[in-house]
């Protein structure tokens, strides 16, 4: 008898077995948040283009567009910056196949958590350390 693929388990370093679908279904959760923060900065991308279409004169077309170069940069939030960092990192875990283990301690990190927190990279009690650490 086969095994279908929500059946077939990926061994991951330090001997962690998670399962393909899984890891599948976390890795197009990350994908669809990442596109959402993209998606987002690029309408505001669109406006502030728009806004510049508007100019006539050079000069002030060059400053407008210096100014938009940095308020995109800005209104992409520091959270969301943070956000598409942690996606990034949490993709390419599940690339080296590492993806599911705190990078503190080593563990297994609970399915639940990287169900609520996909980008989760810290296990509950690593996590609950270094949010103390930085009050």
């Amino acid at each position: 008898m086969n095994k279908t693929l929500d059946t077939v388990n990926i061994l991951v370093s330090g001997g962690v077995i998670m399962k393909k679908d899984f890891l599948d279904k976390q890795k197009k959760k990350l994908v669809a948040e990442k596109n959402e923060i993209l998606e987002s900065l690029s309408g505001r991308n669109e406006q502030m283009s728009k806004l510049v279409e508007t100019l006539e004169s050079g000069d002030d077309v060059d400053i407008a567009s210096d100014t938009i170069d940095r308020t995109l940069f800005n209104s992409l939030g520091e959270a969301d910056q943070r956000r598409l960092t942690m996606i990034d990192r949490a993709l390419d875990r599940i690339r080296q196949e590492t993806y599911g283990l705190c990078l503190a301690c080593g563990k297994k990190i609970p399915d639940a958590r990287l169900e609520a927190l996909p980008y989760a990279a810290l296990c509950i009690d690593c996590q609950t350390q270094e949010d103390r650490r930085h009050r």
